[in-house]
């Protein structure tokens, strides 16, 4: 795969992109519709709500290039909401199908944002921070996730998750 960028500061970070578009698929094979949604009487957020956070942060990377566009849970995961007790999440076939239509549009995004891009600030809440801050952010928490979502397999019985 290409690793062509528009700025040189965003060659590292397409390599995280890529090698983290495979991982989803991957923590999620196997576990059942149940066991998506098992908080193992805890108030962690079940492996349901962390894979649609992690679809929803690729469909807000694109939100500038492509408005509009939003996952099977968008309404779950909105303005970062955080998990809903009794909310029926999408299927792993929803997510799965999600992330495969919105990840090569935002490659495409992170490949193609400029240094002035990069260097313009962002306004969430009371935080500010330039974009490039918000996208090294937003694959640190994609890797965070895929490490939850790997323990979560190991907790409810499944094999490890595979990273070949």
């Amino acid at each position: 795969m290409e690793n062509k960028t528009n700025s040189r500061r965003t060659e590292g970070l397409l390599a995280l992109f890529d090698m983290h578009s495979g991982f989803l698929a991957r923590a999620l094979d196997g576990i059942s519709a149940e066991d998506m949604q098992n908080r193992l009487n805890t108030q962690a957020n079940h492996m349901a709500w962390l894979a649609g956070s992690m679809v929803q942060q690729r469909y807000t990377m694109v939100a500038e290039t492509n408005p509009g566009l939003k996952q099977t849970g968008h309404d779950l995961f909105s303005n970062n909401k955080g998990i809903q007790e009794d909310a029926q999440y999408p299927s792993i076939a929803e997510y799965i199908k999600d992330w495969e239509y919105i990840t090569p549009l935002a490659r495409k995004a992170l490949a193609e944002v400029d240094d002035t891009k990069l260097d313009s600030e962002l306004t969430m809440g009371t935080m500010k921070m330039s974009f490039y801050d918000m996208v090294v952010f937003t694959l640190y928490r994609e890797a965070s996730l895929v490490g939850q979502l790997a323990l979560w397999r190991r907790l409810l019985g499944y094999p490890a998750l595979k990273y070949d």
